[in-house]
Formats: C-alpha cells, structure tokens, sequence
C-alpha cells in the first residue's frame, strides 16, 4: 500500500478544500507515492513524535495540527519546527497535517466532543457557504435513469438526510454534426431533434471532477452539453461547531463535573453560573471564541471550547456560560477518531497503525 491511497481515503471524510484559508493541511513532507511501512496518529508532529514514529517504523505520520502554518524561509534547525522538518527528511518520513478541514465536517473533532459529552439531535453551530454547486446536463428520455443514477452513485444529489434529489423537464435538444462526428442519434451533416430530459441536481463542490468524469464516461454522446453554477446554500453538514441537547436537564454544577470526567481535563475555567439548567450545548474542538455569538443565537445554555482571552469571557454577558477545558483537551479524541477510521478502513494494515504520545505543552499543578 502507498502513503497516497491513505491520503485519498482521509481526504473522501475531510476534502482538503474545506480547509480554512490560513490552514495549510495536507501533505507537508514527503513523497505519497512511497510504500507505506506503518502509521503514527497525533495531534502535533514534534521531533519527540518523530522519533516515536523511526522506533514503530512508521513512515507516515497524520497530525490534526500541520508543522508549518507559514512559510519556512530558512530550514537550519533554529527552532523545534526546523528540527522537526529536517529530522523527519533525513529518516523518510512523510507528514500529513488534517487540520480545519477536519473540524469542518459533520462526523468531524466537533462530533467526536458531542459524542463524548451525550449530546442528541446535533447540527452544525455556523453551517459554511460556497460549498455547494448545481449540475445541469440534457439526456435522450431512454438514458436518463441510468445518468441520473450514476451521477447519484457519485455523491450528486444530497440535501440535508435526503439523497437521490434532482428535478427533471422533458424537453427537445438540437445538434448537427460535421463529417469527423459520430452522433449517438441522428446523421452527419443533417439538423436533429432529439426528445430529452433536462436534469439538475445539487452536489459538494469537491465532487466536481468526480461527477464531471461520470457524466462523460456514462452519456451516450460524443459531446456533453453541462452547466455548473455555484450556489449560495448552506450546507448543512459543512461548518464551524456543533450544537447538540442533553439527554434531560442539568444542573450546572453536575455538567460541569460531567465535562471534566467525559472530557478527561483536570481544569475548566468558566463564567458565571446563571442557575438554570443545561439542556442544550454548543461546542468547538481548538480556539473556538469566533462562535460565541452563534451559540449564543442558537440559545445554547452553555459554549465549550478552549482558548478564550481574558475580556472574552465577558462577552458571555449573562447569557450564555462559557467553559474553556483546553485547546489539547478539546481536541485530544482527534486521534482514536483516525485511528478508527483506518483500521476500519484498512483492517489488514491494522497492526501498522499506532497512537502517539500526549504533546500537549501545557502543564497543570
């Protein structure tokens, strides 16, 4: 098996695309195309995962965070992202870096806290724009079905819990063909009309390439008259947070000793208590500040998340609770949520896959 056939299975749960614009996810080093001899999963690749990595002969190594989030001027061994860098050439070892486009999707990091915290009836806190496209193409009526069918098996046509959506018109097609043609219906040279079907449906823009190399390979023409329009619809499972509801109420006091045991943290730092019970909570795996106001206008009693500043904690404004466990804390179930999915994915290779140490650097006394 190659690095890459694990890259492209990763990439089919968290496009690269829906990485945020200052992310730099992806492969940061590394040859993809390289026989892959094991897996190493953290949340950051420092030099001590590095080695961790050369001791389990693994030579790839999946982080959340990415090494580099600018570029590197100088690789010299200055600081610990040089050493990291060089170390990780000399040894051949790749690193792949699932950051934000990771914590933007559904059965994402935000997912993985809802879980552990019992959270039901889950969405999306601040559903993301731009991710959507419409696909317009035209059929002969007797090859319709099985085009619409295909481009359904490609990943078209999904809304929300709803699949197998497109809207069809009957209608009539004209073409001609010159002398170099060999048209599916009709003759060289002579204008032909030709009952067809219309057919639109929605699909995640990162499926463009996929479902334009189904739609020629499965049409009957030599010539395949498409449109594609972006749109300005939410999707519903693209986005930042996750807002979910409690099994029952809870008493705040109980929720937050909950989080602490569910969440494995030793230290919660929150707003004042407005004494009325948890019933619905919002969270956000890593610096999650940016959504306070959309917690707050999705009415959730309470908001986790880490790295909230000083005078941001005001902002809570008796409103909403505010309770910060840590960016590492928050993020930490990251790596049993990729290690499941390889060694479901990839059960032979099982063995070969491994968790790394705890590279949280903040401590507690």
């Amino acid at each position: 098996m190659q690095i890459s056939e694990v890259i492209e299975f990763l990439e089919t749960i968290a496009p690269a695309s829906l990485q945020q614009s200052y992310d730099n996810a992806g492969l940061i080093v590394g040859n993809k195309n390289e026989t892959l001899s094991g897996i190493l999963i953290c949340l950051d690749s420092t030099e001590q995962i590095i080695e961790e990595a050369i001791q389990n002969n693994c030579n790839l190594i999946i982080a959340h965070h990415p090494i580099i989030f600018s570029g590197l001027k100088k690789i010299t061994g200055a600081n610990y992202i040089e050493r990291t860098i060089i170390s990780a050439i000399k040894n051949n070892i790749a690193i792949y870096a699932i950051h934000t486009n990771l914590d933007n999707v559904y059965e994402g990091v935000n997912k993985m806290i809802a879980d552990k915290l019992e959270l039901r009836n889950c969405k999306i806190l601040q559903p993301g724009k731009g991710h959507l496209k419409k696909l317009v193409t035209f059929a002969p009526h007797a090859n319709a079905a099985q085009i619409r069918e295909v481009l359904f098996n490609a990943g078209g046509g999904h809304i929300g819990n709803y699949d197998h959506c497109s809207f069809n018109l009957e209608g009539a097609g004209t073409f001609r063909g010159d002398e170099t043609t060999n048209p599916h219906v009709g003759e060289k040279n002579k204008e032909h009309h030709e009952p067809e079907t219309r057919i639109e449906m929605i699909f995640p823009a990162w499926l463009e390439k996929q479902l334009l190399n189904t739609l020629i390979k499965n049409h009957p023409y030599e010539e395949v008259a498409y449109d594609i329009y972006p749109l300005d619809n939410v999707h519903q499972n693209i986005g930042a947070g996750i807002i979910g509801n409690t099994a029952g109420p809870i008493e705040e006091k109980e929720f937050l000793q909950f989080l602490k045991l569910r969440m494995q943290v030793e230290v919660v730092r929150f707003t004042t208590l407005l004494n009325k019970p948890i019933e619905k909570v919002a969270v956000c795996g890593g610096s999650g500040s940016f959504l306070l106001k959309d917690a707050i206008a999705a009415g959730a009693d309470i908001f986790i998340t880490a790295d909230f500043k000083y005078h941001q904690f005001f902002d809570a404004d008796g409103k909403i609770i505010i309770a910060d466990i840590g960016h590492y804390e928050s993020e930490q179930f990251t790596v049993d949520l990729i290690t499941w999915w390889l060694r479901e994915k990839f059960p032979n290779f099982a063995a070969h896959i491994k968790m790394g140490q705890n590279t949280n650097p903040v401590k507690y006394l």
